[in-house]
């Protein structure tokens, strides 16, 4: 399959993933570092965009620079930072359609058919995620909205593991092999200039 989505926009809710400590870029919010030009996040919205109808953004700190983006900003309801899933859980919560789509913000080559090749192979399942060349990309997820509560309760009994919990819930990964560079993220300060 080509970069190009093969199908219009879908009625799914997209969040950018940034809501995280930033540890390994030395405490750094990383979904506003720039890189090329523009703060990560935004190159993750411009390929997100196209393919959802309505993009919010996950974040705990420096909300206002993220709300500059004229995008909906949520917030953790969990505190201390626990991890992407806390991120899904609030968007889960206060999103608009019965599937999110989340992304972390820190991969600016984002598939163009994450949402479809996702969507087509997500058989009955109620959360599917990405897997290239072997390796699991569980923070590029498809997920249904009835997971909220089963998620929820994940993180009261103190767990934190992305794959645990899409496993538990009953998801499988959906192959990209062919998009290898999709899910190259930046981590690291000498990231930004590879």
């Amino acid at each position: 399959m080509s970069g190009k989505s093969t199908i219009p926009k879908m009625p799914i809710s997209g969040v950018i993933l940034a809501g995280g400590r930033g540890s390994r870029m030395g405490g750094e919010d990383k979904g506003l570092i720039l890189w090329q030009g523009k703060p990560l996040f935004q190159h993750v919205l411009s390929r997100l965009q196209p393919q959802v109808e309505v993009v919010s953004i996950s974040a705990n700190r420096n909300l206002a620079a993220y709300q500059q983006s004229g995008l909906r900003v949520i917030t953790d309801s969990l505190t201390d930072f626990p991890g992407p899933l806390a991120g899904m859980l609030s968007a889960l919560q206060q999103t608009q359609h019965a599937w999110t789509v989340f992304s972390p913000c820190d991969t600016p080559a984002l598939s163009a058919c994450l949402v479809a090749r996702l969507w087509q192979g997500k058989d009955n399942a109620p959360v599917v995620w990405a897997r290239c060349a072997g390796r699991d990309h569980p923070t590029f997820a498809l997920v249904h909205a009835s997971l909220a509560d089963e998620l929820a309760a994940f993180l009261a009994a103190g767990e934190r593991k992305v794959m645990l919990f899409l496993k538990q819930a009953g998801g499988h990964a959906v192959s990209f092999d062919d998009q290898p560079n999709a899910f190259i993220n930046i981590n690291h300060p000498e990231d930004l200039t590879r």
